[in-house]
């Protein structure tokens, strides 16, 4: 029983040192000193890094930080890079990033998030801002969001129509196989 128990603190401990090791880091940006003739522009300091937002098909997907004029390359990077069998030659992985920034990688964006994603318009399921359209939206336009598939699209269709449709984002916590973690994937990419 005690070999046991060694055994697993052991396991236990080695598992924590890979996840530590394996965490998205941000090196050090290196900064040129110059000399510089005052002038309001020149008081104000220039960002040193940019916050974005990566999601989708990536080992670790969330928000990451990165130095100031970073790509796209160095942001899935950071995330962990893309899963195992994701094709990136769609992504332009050479664009720059800029602050605030959401990169989905092997997801297509949500109806209406902008031309330059292959013209998507934002029919019946989007609104205006880009956001998918729980009362409205097609099965097919649901399964352009992070982690929904067919049979949650038509689960999502069920609810609504069994309800007469969702008064709230919140209300997606009541579809069957949305948990916690997807309804804090999907929240800020929806609407009602």
């Amino acid at each position: 029983m005690r070999a046991l128990a060694v055994v697993a603190v052991v396991v236990a401990v080695v598992a924590a040192v890979v996840a530590w090791r394996g965490r998205p880091t941000v090196e050090p940006v290196a900064v040129a000193s110059t000399v510089a003739v005052p002038s309001v522009a020149a008081s104000v300091p220039p960002a040193e890094y940019v916050v974005v937002a990566v999601s989708g098909r990536v080992r670790q997907p969330g928000i990451v930080r990165l130095p100031a004029g970073a790509r796209v390359a160095d942001a899935i990077e950071a995330a962990g890079g893309a899963l195992d069998n994701d094709d990136l030659a769609l992504v332009n992985l050479a664009r720059k990033v800029s602050d605030g920034e959401l990169i989905l990688v092997g997801v297509t964006p949500p109806p209406g998030a902008g031309a330059e994603v292959g013209g998507a318009e934002g029919g019946t399921g989007g609104s205006s801002d880009g956001l998918v359209n729980l009362n409205t939206a097609t099965s097919a336009q649901l399964q352009t969001l992070p982690g929904i598939g067919p049979v949650l699209a038509e689960r999502i269709i069920a609810y609504r129509e069994q309800h007469g449709g969702f008064e709230a984002v919140s209300d997606l916590r009541k579809v069957t196989g949305i948990g916690d973690a997807r309804y804090d994937e999907l929240k800020d990419l929806v609407t009602v």
